[in-house]
């Protein structure tokens, strides 16, 4: 037998012994527990302490409904524990086997056995995370929840336009897409009970679906925060006078249902007979022209004091205002000038 052979079995009989010792540990320490919890106990939650094996933060999915020896055995592939064994155990010494929820963790480094039983029973599972930006329609905002991929499910719910609300929401692996689509529709349902009762005297609309409709129309009109209450107040205004809204995002609403025009209103457009032609009927559209956020809908429940009844781009991402249609024209003027100017330059 050669140096290198002798060397091979001792090195085995060696691992052999090991693996041997921990299993002749665990027999021990079942068998102090079985006899008095408190000295087995003791071995058990020392070692249950001592840092893992695991090199980086290691990700893990747990099933529900899964037996804490299959939780152990999911523990060991990822490299989050050595021993099942001692897992299962510890569990059970400290009485939490119904307490470990299911869901997708990050393990941290070197987190110990008694540290990972903490986390699953804390439950607190990796959070992801979808936004739905404001002023999108519906279909847009569907589209979006059916594209991320750790969602569950075929979308079955059909929400109305303007019933989402946008804004980001965390969700966790498996969640089915209605789910998150219900919590939307949940959350704008909210936000208009709480603000409805808040709202400006006199309004010209009696009903929060008309606010949502209005308010659709100002989060297309204006992507400038500071400026949504006058906008608002532009609209207000103009319903109060019987006026016409005249507001192009209407228009395309009416030719495409929200998705983009990709080029400009063409005269027969403005002059076309739709719903939702504000340059044509009086008063709202009959939907909203899109999900309205926060912000549109409360610049719309308690707009600006203004006695504003136009408002034209101003050529550095807002708009000018005027009251009288002597200052508007101006305005209008004004912005055509900032147009050639830039068509002579590009």
């Amino acid at each position: 037998m050669g140096v290198s052979d002798l060397n091979s079995r001792v090195i085995a009989r060696q691992r052999g012994g090991a693996v041997k010792s921990f299993i002749l540990f665990l027999a021990g320490l079942a068998l102090l527990a079985s006899l008095s919890l408190g000295a087995g106990g003791y071995l058990a939650y020392r070692e249950a302490n001592n840092p893992g094996p695991a090199d980086a933060a290691t990700i893990v999915m747990l099933k529900p409904g899964s037996a804490v020896s299959t939780i152990a055995e999911e523990l060991v592939d990822a490299n989050a524990i050595r021993y099942p064994e001692l897992f299962t155990l510890v569990v059970r010494l400290r009485g939490v086997q119904n307490n470990l929820k299911a869901g997708e963790y990050e393990i941290p480094r070197r987190a110990s056995v008694m540290q990972i039983i903490d986390i699953l029973i804390e439950g607190k599972s990796i959070l992801h995370y979808v936004t739905a930006p404001e002023g999108l329609t519906t279909a847009q905002i569907l589209r979006i929840v059916a594209a991320e991929a750790v969602l569950t499910g075929e979308i079955t719910v059909e929400p109305g336009e303007g019933q989402l609300l946008p804004e980001t929401y965390a969700y966790t692996r498996g969640e089915s897409r209605d789910d998150v689509i219900r919590r939307m529709m949940k959350a704008q349902n909210a936000f208009i009970d709480e603000i409805w009762p808040n709202r400006a005297i006199e309004l010209p609309f009696s009903t929060p679906e008309d606010a949502l409709i209005l308010a659709s129309i100002v989060e297309k009109e204006t992507g400038v925060a500071a400026e949504r209450e006058r906008i608002a107040s532009v609209f207000v205004n103009r319903l109060r006078r019987n006026m016409r809204l005249e507001s192009d995002p209407t228009i395309i609403y009416g030719l495409t249902e929200g998705e983009p025009l990709g080029r400009g209103l063409r005269q027969s457009e403005l002059r076309g007979e739709t719903p939702y032609n504000t340059y044509i009927i009086r008063g709202l559209p009959p939907t909203p022209i899109g999900n309205p956020g926060k912000a549109a809908i409360s610049a719309v429940l308690n707009p600006a004091e203004t006695e504003d009844l136009f408002f034209v781009a101003d050529g550095t991402g807002g708009h000018a205002f005027a009251a009288t249609l002597r200052d508007h024209e101006r305005n209008v003027a004004a912005w055509r000038r900032i147009e050639r100017e830039r068509r002579q330059d590009g």
